[in-house]
């Protein structure tokens, strides 16, 4: 589901991508007509980038990158990498929106008093679901950006800013972008696209309160918050649990769009790379159960913004292990055309930002994992991993070690949006009847959380 709408015959080449989770517009028009309104406002609150006054945070960040030396390099390198041309430009001077590090945290400074809304234009109307992500999209992508959301030091900031950010998005003053205006959730765009996100998958057009746990007599649904209204809870007449009897049947613990199926994969392998091969070792974060899933099989699939974002049991079984285990927030693999010799100019730096990077992320990206023993002997230890993207990186495991859960059950949820999740079964279980994965991206459609996934033989 791409979140847009209006006539796009008109769109030349360069300015459409795909955006997998559809968390950034697919046509680079939306992105750069939210991010220059947004430009426009801080400026006109704060003045020029160099005399804005930065919340707390940020001013920490600002120090952060002033006073260590390898941190200035890369935060003044990223932004001269960006290329001075379609489409990573916008005005007529061939400069990117944001300019530098000074300008980067002004822009942020106005995001952090806002949640993610709807953009609506006469040609082109959709949703920035993540504007940190929006700001950082192609400076991430260059060499300096791909160094710099690597540092250890530069994480740990981002972990502080995003934690600050979260503390906005549980305010009564975020639900806001609830509302049923022209920017709102609960508007024409934002609800026809949200209805049509829930509903496609199945046969049964349900209605907002029929898809999910609300008041619709209350003010925004009964929703206190943007992060309220997005952990929402589905009803279990619109999402029921698949053969709930029969151990056999594996269900789609999240809400979401097949991604992959790989077998055979590595205990440690080369996930950086263009193909970003899984490397289990990495992706369960070194657990000492690492080990008994070499020669695995790996499901993936990613979360829509749209969509719903709580993690469900994809079997019964008994909670091993569960943690969650911090990574990176914008890292992206260093993927880009470098055969241009006209300086920075002439690099093709990827598009697709963080989202071209599902194999990467699960390896790197901040992430819940939480091993569950399955009552059938046959499928024995496994693993559910919800992998963190850009600025949804907040996962919350609302299980125990110990603890008895049916297929079903609710296991966690990501805060303040979604991003991709993985189950990873041992080599001797045999698994079929896996979801067409080209027929469900090629239709942009999810799979219904709950939904039979799999079974095992």
């Amino acid at each position: 589901m791409v979140h847009q709408h209006g006539d796009h015959h008109d769109i030349p080449d360069h300015s459409r991508v795909k955006r997998v989770g559809g968390w950034l517009p697919t046509d680079h028009r939306i992105h750069q007509e939210w991010l220059g309104r947004t430009i426009e406002r801080a400026h006109k609150r704060s003045g020029p980038p160099e005399e804005t006054k930065l919340i707390p945070v940020l001013q920490e960040f600002k120090d952060l990158i002033e006073n260590n030396a390898r941190i200035y390099m890369y935060f003044n390198q990223m932004w001269d990498e960006v290329p001075r041309r379609p489409p990573y430009n916008k005005d007529p001077t061939g400069q990117s929106q944001i300019r530098d590090y000074k300008h980067m945290l002004a822009v942020l400074n106005e995001v952090f008093g806002r949640a993610p809304e709807w953009t609506d234009a006469a040609a082109h109307a959709g949703m920035v679901g993540v504007p940190m992500a929006a700001i950082f999209d192609y400076a991430m992508g260059t060499p300096s950006g791909h160094a710099a959301f690597l540092d250890p030091d530069v994480n740990k900031m981002l972990k502080k800013i995003m934690n600050e950010w979260g503390k906005y998005l549980k305010t009564p003053e975020s639900a806001q972008v609830l509302g049923d205006h022209t920017a709102g959730w609960f508007g024409e765009t934002g609800y026809k696209d949200l209805m049509e996100v829930a509903n496609v998958p199945t046969s049964t057009a349900f209605k907002f309160e029929e898809m999910y746990q609300c008041d619709p007599s209350k003010k925004h649904y009964g929703f206190t918050s943007w992060d309220d209204f997005f952990t929402r809870k589905i009803t279990d007449k619109s999402r029921p649990v698949a053969s709930p009897d029969d151990d056999s049947v594996v269900v789609n613990s999240c809400e979401s769009r097949p991604y992959c199926v790989a077998r055979d994969v590595k205990l440690r392998d080369k996930f950086w790379v263009k193909g970003q091969p899984y490397s289990i070792l990495d992706m369960l974060a070194h657990s000492p159960l690492s080990d008994k899933f070499s020669g695995g099989t790996i499901y993936q699939a990613f979360l829509s913004a749209l969509s719903y974002h709580r993690w469900h049991a994809p079997i019964s079984g008994t909670i091993k292990k569960a943690f969650v285990e911090d990574g990176t927030y914008f890292s992206e693999p260093l993927m880009f055309d470098q055969s241009g010799k006209d300086g920075g100019d002439k690099i093709d730096i990827d598009t697709k930002g963080i989202q071209g990077a599902l194999g990467y992320l699960t390896a790197l990206a901040t992430r819940a994992i939480i091993f569950i023993e399955a009552d059938n002997p046959k499928i024995g230890l496994m693993a559910f991993v919800g992998v963190g993207m850009d600025e949804v990186s907040t996962c919350e495991i609302t299980v125990k070690e110990g603890q008895k859960v049916k297929k079903g059950d609710e296991l966690g949820m990501f805060h303040f949006g979604g991003s991709t999740y993985c189950l990873v079964f041992r080599k001797e279980v045999k698994l079929s009847g896996w979801p067409d994965v080209g027929g469900y991206q090629e239709k942009n459609v999810n799979f219904p959380v709950r939904g039979k996934l799999a079974v095992v033989e």
